[in-house]
């Protein structure tokens, strides 16, 4: 669209410059032949006309020197005897009219104008016109050859299994012998299954990027249109440019908009996204077969992808892109390290040990928001403290510096994190706490901060009633060393009771037995149950409150009898809290152990009252007061 405005503006730029200089010759050629009609008559009566050429009312005359002159005469009855009179030679010739064309011209030139703005807007409301006015049913897939994506499989990492699964593909599309000998044949479609930001999109370039073949990529929302048939209509137009590019790759992203389960219920009945499906389903697997079409498609909603679009023949395999673990982090560090300058103290292992359960957009995020904390101050290189800096803010959020708060509450939330931070390294096989603050931060006064020492993957009951446990900490720490109550402790408790209840229901760790007490809590939109089913009965689910209220209040007393027993180390770590504001691992250690906490890193060592930039922290324990 911006290059027709280009050539719309120059060509009237060229008509206007064009008139100007028309216009121009013509008046000044009028301005030199042009006499009054009085004046006329005088040269007549002189004698000096020697011919006159009558045009209706346009009187061209010829001067005896051979000069020619014309002028516009008044209704004048004795103009042609004068002329005889004084032996002016008379021509007379009809008034010329306009060409056939102007006036075809003219006439139509209206609806012309309003057929032309009729077709601007059409082309506007497609999407910048491509392909016509009436493209409404064509493909907006993109195409990118083998030329243009550069992204290969050394640019994707953490994902060695997914590589692995798709790595096949790859090999048939360089030489499709190799399979085909032995009766086997390439998957017609893959479906890429992965939490968001796993690198699913990544992946799916890079595979074309390999195979040197093109590349068409579209979204799922693209077939959504406002009339109806648009989506089949453009599934089968992407399929047709698939077909003349054979052997291609065609990736669809989040196919979850047009992939949903039909069928009744409230996300059910859309007859427009069902049509889109149903003709998906026929151009993957009907009664014309495409060959050298590779069907890629991702999303992070499997459950509600509709069964026919899972079997066999359409996507034959489902190639699931988890988090990284350790490793994985650590090559994807790596990766996005590439295009920063680095100092000499960063670690891409030690930040990957660091930050569990990020994803690969969430490492992107952390290499880029370090590269802007080092900016900030001017440095030539990202060091290791930037990234410090940049996994606090993202994994707490940004520090309130401008949040004023009293010395009460000040000291009421010291001592709120100090009870979870004395119960964490009390309580058997909870994650070691990593740092303590009490800079505001996001929607939380304060923070404790643990890190995991691995990846983890499934959690025992040992370690789930422990972090019920930390939970309480805070609270019971405001009762016992500031003799009130605050709001501050409200996440902690949902966070806990959640807990307990997922142990009593889903996982079967309680004294009820190994048996799911959870009712039907899916989304009622995906096109299956709307209503509510109840599995247990009013009789069951009071044991079932009973057993949730035994467990929360077995590790209350817990909690509150650890912090009775530590009064001192509580006294301790709120005493440095309040003065540095943010404590680390060893500084917690050194109070544990009954040591005065050693001093806090020169990096660390900002003014209290001033720029508290360096106070990191993670996962919240709890908002507002933890």
């Amino acid at each position: 669209m911006n290059n027709m405005f280009k050539n719309l503006a120059v060509w009237l730029v060229i008509g206007l410059v064009l008139m100007t200089v028309f216009n121009q010759f013509n008046t000044r050629q009028v301005a030199q032949g042009s006499i009054e009609y009085s004046q006329f008559l005088d040269e007549v009566k002189q004698g000096h006309i020697n011919k006159v050429v009558i045009e209706g009312r346009t009187l061209k005359a010829t001067t005896t020197e051979g000069k020619r002159i014309t002028s516009y005469a008044p209704p004048d009855l004795w103009m042609v005897s004068d002329l005889l009179k004084n032996g002016v030679k008379i021509e007379a010739k009809p008034e010329e009219e306009p060409s056939f064309l102007m006036n075809i011209f003219v006439s139509w030139f209206p609806m012309l104008l309003l057929i032309g703005v009729w077709v601007f807007f059409m082309r506007q409301m497609q999407g910048g016109g491509k392909g016509g006015a009436f493209s409404f049913g064509k493909s907006r897939a993109r195409m990118t050859d083998e030329a243009q994506n550069v992204v290969t499989f050394a640019d994707v990492a953490g994902c060695d299994e997914a590589k692995e699964e798709v790595q096949e593909i790859v090999d048939f599309l360089r030489d499709p012998s190799k399979f085909q000998k032995l009766g086997g044949r390439i998957p017609k479609g893959v479906l890429m299954v992965g939490n968001p930001g796993t690198g699913k999109t990544l992946l799916a370039k890079a595979i074309a990027g390999e195979a040197k073949v093109p590349f068409f990529s579209i979204s799922g929302s693209d077939f959504v249109e406002m009339f109806v048939g648009v989506g089949a209509a453009r599934v089968r137009d992407m399929f047709e440019n698939a077909k003349k590019h054979a052997p291609c790759i065609v990736f669809i992203d989040e196919i979850d908009a047009v992939g949903r389960h039909r069928g009744a219920g409230l996300g059910g009945g859309n007859d427009e996204r069902e049509q889109t499906l149903n003709q998906l389903l026929v151009e993957m697997d009907g009664f014309e077969g495409h060959a050298g079409i590779i069907v890629i498609a991702a999303t992070n909603r499997p459950d509600i992808l509709d069964p026919a679009l899972l079997r066999p023949g359409r996507f034959d395999r489902q190639v699931v892109v988890p988090l990284p673990d350790i490793r994985g982090r650590e090559e994807i560090l790596k990766v996005h390290m590439r295009k920063v300058p680095m100092s000499g103290d960063v670690k891409a292992d030690i930040i990957a040990r660091g930050t569990p359960g990020f994803s690969g957009a969430d490492l992107a995020n952390l290499v880029n928001e370090a590269a802007l904390f080092a900016a900030r101050t001017n440095k030539r290189l990202v060091d290791m403290e930037d990234f410090e800096k940049a996994k606090d803010k993202i994994m707490m959020g940004a520090e309130r510096r401008s949040m004023v708060m009293s010395e009460d509450e000040k000291r009421n939330t010291a001592y709120h994190e100090s009870g979870h931070a004395v119960v964490a390294k009390l309580v058997p096989k909870s994650d070691p706490v990593h740092k303590v603050t009490i800079i505001p931060r996001g929607r939380a006064l304060g923070l404790t901060m643990q890190l995991p020492v691995e990846d983890r993957y499934a959690y025992d009951r040992t370690y789930l009633m422990s972090r019920i446990a930390v939970l309480f900490g805070g609270r019971i720490a405001e009762e016992l060393f500031m003799n009130q109550m605050t709001t501050g402790a409200s996440n902690d408790f949902e966070r806990a009771t959640a807990m307990a209840r997922d142990m009593v229901t889903r996982y079967g760790m309680s004294d009820l037995g190994v048996m799911v007490y959870g009712e039907n809590e899916g989304e009622v939109f995906l096109g299956r149950s709307v209503t509510q089913h109840k599995n247990v009965s009013e009789a069951t689910m009071q044991k079932v409150d009973a057993e949730i209220g035994r467990i929360i209040e077995q590790q209350y007393a817990l909690a509150r009898k650890l912090l009775e027993e530590n009064r001192d180390k509580v006294e301790a770590m709120t005493h440095a809290l309040l003065e540095w504001e943010t404590i680390d691992a060893e500084q917690i250690d050194d109070i544990m152990a009954g040591k005065p906490p050693r001093p806090p890193k020169p990096s660390q060592s900002t003014p209290r009252a001033s720029t508290p930039s360096d106070s990191p922290g993670a996962e919240p324990s709890a908002p507002a007061a933890a």
